[in-house]
């Protein structure tokens, strides 16, 4: 049985139009926090991932800029029924030098580049959305 805490992020899930993941990348996986928040919301009957649009963004501190965790996360929304958007990606490399100590972006190139994800995610979702009727 899902706690309070679980149903009220499944109902969240549900209630949006789409979802995005933005994540760090841990020793080449999804960090711990995040897999088990999803494991509690992949159970039961109802799945708030079936069929939602989502969104993946990922960054770390070396080069590849998390792109190992999106691979997993990929896997992990495949089983929850998730529509992944497959681009266009985004990889921020080099993290620690493109975020305030706040975790405000201050890379201009990065911004713009999640600007136009988000751009294209807006048209994703209203795809997704024209499909499911």
């Amino acid at each position: 049985m899902a706690t309070p805490a679980v149903a009220a992020l499944r109902e969240r899930i549900r209630k949006a139009d789409g979802v995005v993941i933005a994540t760090p990348e841990y020793n080449f996986s999804t960090p711990g926090v995040l897999k088990n928040t999803l494991d509690w919301l992949s159970r039961g009957e109802d799945q708030p991932f079936a069929f939602k649009p989502v969104a993946i963004v990922s960054a770390s501190p070396g080069p590849l800029g998390g792109a190992r965790v999106q691979y997993d996360l990929r896997r992990v929304m495949l089983f929850m029924d998730a529509q992944v958007m497959a681009k266009p990606e985004v990889f921020i490399g080099g993290a620690t030098a493109k975020f305030s100590a706040e975790g405000v972006c201050t890379d201009a190139t990065t911004r713009q580049f999640v600007g136009d994800q988000m751009a294209a995610f807006a048209r994703w979702i209203a795809g997704v959305q024209r499909m499911r009727g």
